[in-house]
């Protein structure tokens, strides 16, 4: 068994949660990572900015959490740091009194959503130091952001980019847990949760709680071993456009219709992992109106078919748990586990007893539960499901079923 720490179970919880990317580089269309194009200062200039609409629609979407750029690879700084010139500090916006950061994490406070900030360690365009000033440079920018925005739930490291880059892992972790001892760490160096390992939104089953290994970029298939085996739950991210981290407006025709968008949820938090959701503020500052839309739609769509389950009077036999309930057509099964620190449940198959009568018939076959598991299957009519476990072990926890839609 593993220790699990409460804030882990609570990020399990948190489910679902917008990522933000907002920076210089929403101003200059077609630059991509890495490319070291020149993107000058003055371009910086949102005329509208509006954190409360971003993190009201996340609230509205049914978001739990939010994400929110700070430093992405081009190095710019979304808060006015005072260990860089290249920031919000030295922008037309607001004269150079802006902050995007204060802005974001107000947002998240006034609407209730768990604040996550994105860092990019790696080194950017012509600004090369040792490993040691580049350590110091590193502590002392996270060092401002866990400082000077009170309680932050969530620390975001992407590893793109700082592939054969050696890191003081120990002293950068020492310093963040002395600032904020109840943060969790995405992915790196001394991780509270792991990336799921693509950038399309998508778990594989099983998806186990436990893991000896992370992967850590998209530009490397080598994985960061751990020591020992830990608890690490997953996290998938992906875009709701096609094309872009950041906003452009070549891929205003991409983004996800309300059928791919409900295909990522039942294939991330129905796998019991969460899903982070990208997507872009314009150069407004305000989330395009097609992104918004397509948001909220979603967001209803998940409320309609979740928000109000019925639960089930159940009895467990040996490694089959039988669910009982008024006859109607069903199509869904939702399973949740308790949290203790390892997989409980390792495969499973789902059976309904036809009605009004007949032996019961396979609906659906499972492996990992872990925070939840959702089960969709053709629509029958039924008043009795059965679930049956590769191993005879009690199931804690809650289990309910979903009427049809």
């Amino acid at each position: 068994m593993h220790s699990v720490k409460p804030e882990q179970r609570d990020f399990l919880n948190w489910e679902f949660g917008l990522f933000f990317h907002f920076g210089i580089r929403t101003f200059y269309e077609g630059h991509t990572d890495w490319d070291e194009k020149p993107m000058p200062l003055e371009g910086f200039l949102p005329t509208a900015l509006d954190c409360e609409d971003w993190l009201k629609t996340a609230r509205d979407t049914g978001a739990r959490y939010a994400v929110f750029v700070c430093k992405h690879h081009d190095g710019f700084a979304n808060w006015p740091s005072a260990h860089t010139d290249y920031s919000v500090k030295n922008t037309p916006w607001r004269n150079g009194t802006g902050d995007v950061v204060r802005a974001f994490t107000d947002a998240c406070r006034k609407f209730g959503l768990k604040i996550g900030l994105y860092y990019s360690p790696a080194q950017f365009g012509s600004v090369k130091m040792d490993a040691k000033s580049y350590d110091d440079y590193f502590i002392a920018q996270i060092s401002e952001l866990l400082t000077n925005y009170g309680k932050i739930d969530y620390l975001w490291f992407d590893g793109c980019g700082s592939e054969g880059h050696r890191y003081d892992t120990e002293r950068i972790v020492r310093a963040i847990r002395t600032l904020q001892p109840q943060i969790l760490l995405f992915n790196m160096w001394d991780p509270d949760t792991r990336w799921i390992g693509n950038e399309s939104g998508v778990a594989d089953s099983p998806n186990p709680l436990v893991a000896d290994a992370v992967d850590v970029s998209v530009q490397t298939q080598e994985k960061d071993a751990r020591k020992t085996a830990r608890f690490l739950p997953a996290e998938c991210d992906c875009r709701i456009r096609e094309t872009s981290w950041f906003f452009s407006d070549s891929d205003a025709d991409t983004v996800k219709s309300l059928d791919e968008l409900m295909g990522l949820y039942y294939y991330s938090v129905g796998r019991g992992a969460n899903l982070l959701l990208n997507v872009s503020p314009d150069r407004r500052g305000l989330l395009p109106e097609r992104d918004k839309a397509a948001l909220l739609q979603f967001g209803q769509t998940v409320k309609k078919l979740f928000s109000d389950p019925i639960f089930c009077e159940s009895e467990q036999a040996g490694a089959a748990l039988t669910l009982r309930f008024p006859v109607q057509p069903v199509n869904h099964l939702v399973l949740m586990e308790e949290i203790t620190g390892a997989d409980a449940i390792e495969a499973f198959t789902v059976k309904a007893h036809p009605y009004p009568y007949g032996a019961p018939i396979a609906v659906f076959r499972g492996t990992t539960v872990g925070h939840k598991a959702i089960c969709p299957f053709p629509t029958i009519r039924t008043g009795t499901l059965e679930v049956v476990f590769d191993r005879a072990a009690p199931v804690k926890g809650r289990v309910f079923y979903l009427p049809r839609f």
